[in-house]
């Protein structure tokens, strides 16, 4: 990997420890350039001995910047490959590093959101969720492993892949339609697991129980004859109505789960 090439792995993995610093500056007109910024001086330092050109390169990395935080290696890895070849080509167009940078942030921030918040974040939940309304120690534990298992995987292997790359991983990633059926799979397993967190984590029951002479007719059980778990379903759809819809706040959701659920409560409504 390193043969023939300026930068050694130790200034990659220096890159790889403060990449995790990223979100750490936030600005409000770059958004995360300041910390994309941080994480490549280790690599820039050995590049550019000179600090008018070191200058150059720190601004130029300092422009818009914004993506999921667990692909954020793989571009700094490909960043790196790019500003290497341009330290040693006089004729590199330097326009095309950040050029590059701007392609990917859309991209791999929705493969990013997808896999990360929508899919191992929530089948981790899940889990360590099960776990903890048991009382048990490993909810926590098993959530932070199942989540970070795939997150740090993704962080080390994305910046030597990125540098392998270097300017050529757009083609690579986007021939086939990568992108597409990568977000598309993501997507498909997190509707899944979300689907499977309604019945098995929302427990709304009626309390309803009609009573004549002989007959007695629960209306929770006819509810469950025509669509088992058919009302925790239609409350998460409320939820998320209010949510992305009317665009209610989300304290003020919490507090109205809160009101009507003693409310209904006292009236017999729900269990």
């Amino acid at each position: 990997m390193f043969k023939g090439k300026k930068l050694s792995r130790k200034e990659l993995m220096a890159t790889f420890w403060r990449a995790f610093l990223l979100p750490a500056c936030y600005s409000m007109d770059r958004m995360q350039a300041p910390g994309f910024a941080y994480s490549m001086i280790p690599v820039l330092k050995k590049l550019y001995p000179n600090k008018e050109d070191l200058g150059k390169a720190l601004t130029r990395q300092s422009e818009v910047y914004n993506t999921t935080y667990a692909m954020s290696p793989f571009i700094l890895g490909i960043t790196a490959s790019m500003e290497e070849e341009a330290s040693s080509n006089p004729n590199f167009l330097v326009s095309t590093i950040n050029n590059i940078k701007v392609a990917l942030m859309g991209p791999l921030a929705g493969i990013g959101d997808t896999f990360f918040w929508g899919t191992f974040r929530v089948i981790a939940a899940g889990v360590g969720t099960t776990l903890a309304l048991k009382g048990n120690i490993l909810g926590p534990i098993l959530f932070l492993i199942l989540y970070n298992i795939p997150h740090l995987l993704t962080r080390y292997y994305g910046l030597f892949l990125g540098y392998d790359l270097g300017s050529k991983a757009i083609d690579s990633l986007s021939s086939g339609g990568g992108f597409q059926r990568a977000t598309k799979a993501a997507s498909v397993m997190g509707l899944t697991v979300v689907g499977g967190m309604i019945a098995s984590m929302v427990n709304i029951k009626f309390d309803f129980v009609f009573k004549s002479g002989r007959t007695t007719l629960d209306l929770q059980k006819i509810v469950d004859q025509i669509c088992p778990d058919i009302l925790p379903l239609a409350v998460t759809f409320f939820m998320y109505w209010l949510l992305q819809k009317k665009k209610v706040k989300t304290s003020w959701i919490m507090i109205g789960c809160f009101v009507f659920g003693i409310l209904f409560k006292y009236l017999g409504i729900f269990k």
